[in-house]
């Protein structure tokens, strides 16, 4: 249809409804053909029946991949039909089962010639296709459920906004900013301490005179994250200082500033990247599990909220 060309994929989930329904429609078309009382939004809770076991709802719904409550509404409306019936379960008769009534056996007899015939017209329909819709949906349905719809494009979003951020070396004019950043996200979790002020007010003096590094990360030209590379030794540099605006979260900022410090390590000829942080924060420590980070320790640290070392071997 011209209004699909128009909209494209992202009405991916308006036309296969629309797909749905007619199919729909046209089932409970076929059902009366055969003189088959039954209902195409039941089909599925009627042939996980069809053996001939009783069974509770939570098993339909695991069997038929459908929530607890869309079986059970099924299986009232079933029931009023006289399609059901309901009995206590053997080995616990504080709990019930359903199984189908003579009348729904008799549908189960009545509709095997309709699945021949059902199922030739597919094979013949799928046969005058370029694409196999099974084939397809079988595909669609696996790869949804190794990340669905909503986690991809919230990963779309954040590769188009990250195309707006840039990471650029630390200068004078991204002091207030350096300070701001990190004070905000430590008193938001714990309190300053002293070793903060003494690197953040004199992050010259601290950091980079010292052999250190700090990137700043721009969003449209405005300073909305940091981190910081601090000399421990000719080998070894701490990871530290980092930090996003709050309103800035959901960027992959984190990740292009963890990307870009691994990268100034490997440049300086790093053995190995460290840092400290402290287990409440745990979307940093993802992040750094992320980037390659192992944990560790051993090593002394100046913060009182630490209580997670980590370290990356180059």
């Amino acid at each position: 249809m011209e209004f699909y060309n128009r909209t494209g994929k992202m009405a991916i989930g308006s036309r296969l409804r629309r797909l749905s329904d007619a199919i729909t429609d046209q089932a409970a078309e076929v059902y009366r053909l055969y003189g088959v009382d039954l209902r195409p939004k039941w089909f599925p809770v009627f042939f996980a029946l069809s053996d001939g076991k009783a069974k509770g709802i939570m098993e339909i719904a695991r069997e038929i991949g459908h929530s607890h409550p869309s079986v059970s509404k099924i299986v009232q409306e079933m029931m009023r039909e006289g399609l059901l019936n309901e009995r206590p379960k053997e080995e616990d008769a504080r709990k019930t089962v359903v199984i189908l009534s003579p009348a729904g056996l008799e549908i189960r007899e009545k509709i095997q010639l309709q699945y021949l015939d059902v199922n030739s017209a597919i094979e013949r329909t799928l046969g005058e296709t370029s694409h196999n819709l099974w084939k397809a949906i079988e595909e669609w349905e696996y790869v949804l459920e190794q990340k669905n719809l909503l986690e991809r494009v919230k990963d779309e979003r954040k590769n188009r906004e990250s195309a707006g951020v840039s990471i650029v070396p630390f200068n004078d004019n991204y002091q207030a900013a350096f300070r701001e950043l990190n004070e905000r996200w430590i008193k938001a979790y714990f309190q300053m301490e002293e070793s903060d002020y003494k690197v953040l007010d004199h992050p010259k003096e601290n950091i980079t005179d010292k052999g250190g590094y700090i990137f700043m990360a721009l969003y449209n030209g405005k300073p909305v994250g940091t981190c910081a590379l601090l000399k421990m030794d000719d080998n070894i540099y701490e990871l530290a200082k980092m930090a996003v605006a709050p309103e800035a979260q959901g960027k992959n900022i984190g990740l292009l500033l963890g990307q870009a410090c691994i990268a100034k390590g490997k440049e300086l000829q790093a053995d190995k990247l460290y840092l400290e942080s402290n287990t409440r924060l745990t979307p940093a420590i993802n992040l750094y599990h992320k980037l390659g980070f192992k944990k560790v320790t051993g090593h002394p640290s100046p913060y009182e909220r630490c209580n997670i070392q980590m370290e990356l071997v180059l």
